[in-house]
């Protein structure tokens, strides 16, 4: 009898296993944001957009707390072929995968903004932001956030390409001594880079005041 039991047991758990199996072999499969998938989801991204995002570096909170604002990297976004890159003053300049970019801020949370005018960049246009930020490709970052072309950083990079490769300036360059100094975090780290000798009349570009621009208007967030 107890045989018999476990045969009509195990015969009605055959077809509810191989449901479950044939379920999870016919799930969609997620593929990388980069793919096919991917181009669904960046398809309103153009060459030129700027993404902005929540970095979680360690200067990251007292840029925040010094501009009073929530990002503190920013890039430039280029489409090639099926593929989006961003263009990104890290350690060093360098080329990105969008995906991993996105992956790498805090939340996978970012902001794009876009060229009010003219909302589409012509061709030419594309080109010579490429080139312009092609030229950057490889420099150090500059931890110093100077006004040089031999290290650089996010912000800066983002405001030199647009300005040298298509004259337009998004937003004023302020000085160092502009910014919130005053929270301890932003005091750390400024002891830490400048020891005494704090420059604050340095020209910084910071990624609030490309965020804040009137030449920029919102075109996705996530």
């Amino acid at each position: 009898m107890a045989v018999r039991t476990t045969r009509m047991v195990l015969s009605a758990t055959v077809p509810v296993v191989a449901a479950l199996l044939l379920a999870i072999i016919l799930k969609p499969h997620r593929s990388e944001p980069n793919r096919d998938s991917g181009l669904l989801r960046f398809q309103r991204f153009e060459s030129g957009d700027i993404i902005f995002q929540i970095s979680v570096s360690a200067q990251s909170k007292a840029i925040q707390e010094a501009t009073h604002s929530r990002y503190s990297h920013m890039g430039i976004i280029f489409r090639e072929g099926r593929e989006y890159f961003v263009y990104e003053a890290v350690q060093p300049v360098k080329i990105t995968g969008l995906s991993e970019w996105i992956r790498r801020g805090e939340d996978g949370h970012y902001v794009v903004k876009r060229l009010k005018n003219p909302i589409t960049l012509a061709p030419e246009d594309i080109r010579k932001l490429k080139a312009t930020a092609g030229k950057y490709l490889n420099r150090d970052y500059d931890s110093y956030f100077g006004w040089t072309n031999d290290k650089i950083y996010c912000s800066e990079l983002v405001w030199k390409v647009y300005q040298e490769g298509l004259g337009i300036r998004l937003g004023e360059p302020q000085q160092l001594q502009d910014f919130d100094l005053s929270s301890s975090e932003v005091k750390r780290e400024l002891k830490e880079r400048y020891g005494d000798n704090i420059p604050l009349t340095e020209k910084v570009i910071s990624p609030a005041r490309i965020f804040d621009s009137e030449k920029l208007v919102e075109v996705a967030v996530r």
